[in-house]
């Protein structure tokens, strides 16, 4: 997430939107920067998840949305920042990102498809900036020794205004 978010470029009043918010820990992280965070995920569940641990948090700047991202970002005009972390609909997201959002769009991919075609929907679009391969090993016991455990890798794939 760290280094998601320091690809986004979030700076202080910046409108930022997290499309598949999930538990929220993004849209959270974010918004201790950004002036205004919307958090969108169709599943009411993690709605309901998230906007209790921003509650708990203290975010009070975090818009939440419970329905397709598509439909709700065309009601919000501007945004200079913003998260993927959920692929369904992703090159027709991207095609209304790329229009609305004025800094980084940033995606994270657990699945070779969705890598694919982020970077291919971004290349299309002009906005294409690079691809980071994200692996993490952690230490675990083995006999009488210590080995690295690795754990399932993430891709961040991040575009931008004015790249080509």
């Amino acid at each position: 997430m760290a280094v998601s978010l320091s690809k986004l470029g979030i700076r202080p009043g910046d409108r930022m939107v997290d499309v598949g918010c999930g538990t929220g820990k993004v849209a959270i992280a974010a918004s201790r920067v950004a002036g205004c965070v919307y958090a969108i995920d169709r599943r009411p569940e993690a709605i309901a998840y998230a906007r209790r641990e921003a509650a708990t948090a203290g975010a009070g700047n975090i818009e939440f949305f419970e329905g397709d991202a598509v439909d709700i970002l065309s009601r919000i005009d501007r945004l200079d920042a913003a998260f993927v972390g959920g692929s369904r609909g992703l090159s027709d997201l991207l095609d209304l990102l790329a229009a609305r959002v004025r800094g980084r769009i940033v995606v994270n991919a657990v699945m070779i498809g969705t890598l694919h075609e982020a970077i291919r929907s971004m290349q299309r679009l002009g906005i294409f900036e690079e691809a980071v391969h994200l692996q993490v090993s952690r230490t675990n016991s083995i006999a009488d020794g210590v080995m690295f455990r690795p754990l399932n890798p993430v891709y961040i794939i991040v575009g931008g205004a004015g790249c080509s």
